[in-house]
């Protein structure tokens, strides 16, 4: 991330307003974001470039559009972002940006419509992609230090057919893996199921093996010490949830800002798109000590280079 060009929050606060209701301030605003004094070409890199302007009035063209002088391309601020190609004013989504990057459990897709005047289809259109630009870059590294483990279910409060088993009790809950590092980034997803297989697998390839992991007392977690710098638990079944350093709150309190979110903001998510929202609040929680304004920006530079197409692959 170059912080060069990143806006202090006073200034955010000072330029969104205008960005979220004059489409002209918010492709300059977005520009300034992507390319700071310096825009460049998207094809060949080349600085040598232009804004192109309506020959009777001398304005900006309608389409905001640039051009190369070296391979005569032309591009706008769209092109190489999860906008592209999309009809949806650059206003209303710098809107759904600074909501998304601000808002602690979420926003729905339903309040971007009341507040842009646009349609449904349109703001679930332009907050999947949103959430798409905060997914995790590939190759992060693992975590690493006292790392917490856990897992939570996330669907609708009372299962249609309730079971016996005390975990996952009935069939419509998604089972989610949760490790998050203390003090550090946080990461999340979907499983198949949490036996012993599924959760090991998914944490050899989330936590550095020098790390201190912290359970509770699951069955599944058993086995880790000889791979691991070392592994403690609590026994959440007898009431013990702490035992000095040694607990999994941090990890079970970012349960709660999910459920919160889900009960409270979007009410329902299907499995089928949780993944996104998990997406969105892991953006959230690993960018916790940065104000609004600076978290505004990364969501901002998070969706370039990335494209969600209309058939995106399957996630477990």
């Amino acid at each position: 991330m170059d912080k060069r060009h990143i806006l202090s929050k006073s200034d955010v606060i000072e330029e969104i307003p205008l960005a979220c209701c004059n489409e002209d301030a918010a492709v300059e605003f977005l520009e300034k974001q992507r390319w700071g004094g310096t825009p460049a070409c998207m094809k060949c890199g080349s600085v040598n470039v232009y804004k192109m302007t309506d020959a009777k009035t001398g304005e900006r063209n309608s389409r905001y559009l640039w051009r190369c002088r070296d391979c005569k391309e032309q591009y706008t601020v769209r092109i190489g972002t999860v906008y592209e190609e999309s009809r949806i004013e650059l206003r209303h989504w710098c809107y759904a940006f600074w909501r998304a990057c601000t808002s602690k459990k979420g926003v729905s897709a339903l309040e971007i419509k009341r507040h842009c005047q646009i349609s449904y289809k349109s703001a679930l259109f332009l907050m999947n992609r949103i959430r798409f630009a905060m997914a995790p870059e590939p190759g992060a590294r693992k975590l690493l230090g006292t790392v917490e483990l856990d897992e939570v279910y996330i669907g609708p409060r009372r299962p249609r057919h309730p079971g016996t088993s005390k975990r996952g009790r009935g069939t419509i809950k998604t089972p989610v893996f949760c490790a998050v590092e203390r003090g550090g980034q946080i990461r999340r997803r979907i499983v198949a199921d949490v036996t012993a297989a599924t959760l090991k697998a998914a944490i050899r390839e989330e936590v550095d093996t020098r790390s201190r992991l912290m359970t509770d007392e699951f069955s599944a977690y058993k086995g880790l010490d000889p791979e691991y710098a070392s592994h403690e638990t609590v026994c959440h079944g007898t009431k013990e949830y702490a035992r000095g350093e040694v607990h999994c709150n941090t990890a079970e309190s970012s349960h709660a800002l999910v459920k919160r979110g889900i009960v409270g903001i979007f009410h329902n998510v299907s499995r089928e798109y949780l993944h996104r929202y998990l997406w969105q609040f892991d953006f959230l929680w690993n960018n916790r000590e940065l104000n609004d304004g600076e978290r505004t920006i990364l969501g901002i530079k998070s969706a370039e280079g990335k494209r969600l197409m209309y058939k995106e692959p399957t996630v477990n």
